[in-house]
């Protein structure tokens, strides 16, 4: 259309005139498909490939579907990738909104839903010693460092929080002065959590979580053919191995040497479960949502890890600077001692 304003030179009479049209393609992602992206650009939003997104879409279907079609309602792949996307970074809820074009509230809804549909797959999907055998968690456990009988590494990690309101704040305050969920996992050779206890303020030390748990009354009434490896945060018990606090040069450090580079997995996969979802690096939730978090979290590993999902690269930490536990058990220290003569003399 000509300007107005603007005189356009006379065109002579007979001249040719030549219009070239140029038009610009323009595409546009379906909001409503959020699968409409390369597989490495879902790992990288959400941690999961295509497959494994429409594996928890049709896992997660009858906990999460939405109950109506109007305005425009999200679709159960809507809702989980909107999940997995907070999960995977972390940040605030407008960002995630915002990324994935919805609301703050609908972000918050669906988050919601997803880890409460999360925390009915954990007996499922978070199974002590393993779904394997117990001879096959073993047979992985020895080939790391020659340690014998060994059905999971413990450990517990510390997932820091907002700050609380109320009378109970102080609780949550750890030894290094953040606030914290104190969380108990044991994993096996594979990396793969068997089980998590997520409900313990970050004041409360390792020792007393693992007294208190239902995984140690099962051990205590002897259900389990195996024994665990901790650190020095721990008592030595007949069923759980500690290190020596001044090993002897011999057998006694071979015996430490082993069991470090086998308790090691622990440390390996709390540095996976952070790695790949970057929320548990900080939790701007109340205490009771963040240990639900936590839990789908640790589902979602596991789900990965037996899917072959892509695994995040990273660093064992060094232990915790635990004050040793010198309530070592006799029959503990006894067990320790044969478990030297035997397979470290």
């Amino acid at each position: 259309m000509s300007c107005p304003f603007v005189r356009e030179p006379p065109i002579a009479e007979g001249a040719r005139v030549i219009r070239r049209v140029f038009r610009i393609q323009r595409i546009l992602r379906d909001r409503q498909d959020p699968l409409a992206q390369r597989d490495s650009v879902l790992i990288e939003r959400y941690r999961f490939s295509r497959e494994g997104i429409i594996y928890l879409t049709n896992l997660l279907d009858p906990h999460v579907k939405s109950t109506t079609h109007r305005s425009r309602a999200l679709t159960t792949a809507q809702t989980v990738c909107i999940a997995l996307r907070y999960f995977a970074s972390g940040t605030f809820l407008y960002a995630v909104g915002d990324a994935e074009n919805v609301g703050k509230s609908a972000v918050c809804r669906a988050i919601r839903k997803v880890y409460l549909a999360l925390k009915h797959f954990l007996g499922v999907f978070v199974v002590f010693p393993s779904h394997l055998r117990p001879q096959v968690v073993k047979q992985g456990f020895f080939a790391i460092a020659g340690f014998p009988n060994v059905i999971g590494t413990i450990d517990c990690t510390h997932i820091a929080i907002k700050a609380p309101p109320g009378p109970n704040e102080g609780d949550f305050v750890n030894r290094k002065g953040g606030h914290s969920i104190n969380v108990q996992m044991v994993c096996d050779s594979m990396c793969q959590i068997t089980n998590v206890e997520a409900k313990w303020p970050g004041s409360v030390h390792d020792s007393r979580i693992f007294r208190e748990s239902g995984l140690c009354t099962s051990f205590e009434r002897g259900a389990y053919d195996g024994i665990l490896l901790g650190d020095r945060g721990y008592a030595c018990r007949q069923y759980f191995m500690t290190p020596f606090p001044d090993p002897n040069p011999g057998p006694q450090t071979r015996y430490n040497a082993a069991l470090a580079r086998t308790r090691a997995r622990i440390e390996m996969t709390f540095g996976q479960l952070k790695e790949r979802f970057q929320c548990l690096k900080l939790l701007r939730v109340a205490p009771d949502r963040a240990c639900d978090i936590i839990v789908a979290c640790a589902v979602l590993h596991n789900i990965a890890t037996i899917r072959k999902e892509r695994t995040p690269v990273v660093e064992v930490q060094p232990d915790d600077d635990l004050q040793p536990v010198h309530l070592d058990q006799p029959s503990g220290r006894a067990a320790r001692d044969r478990i030297v003569q035997h397979n470290f003399e």
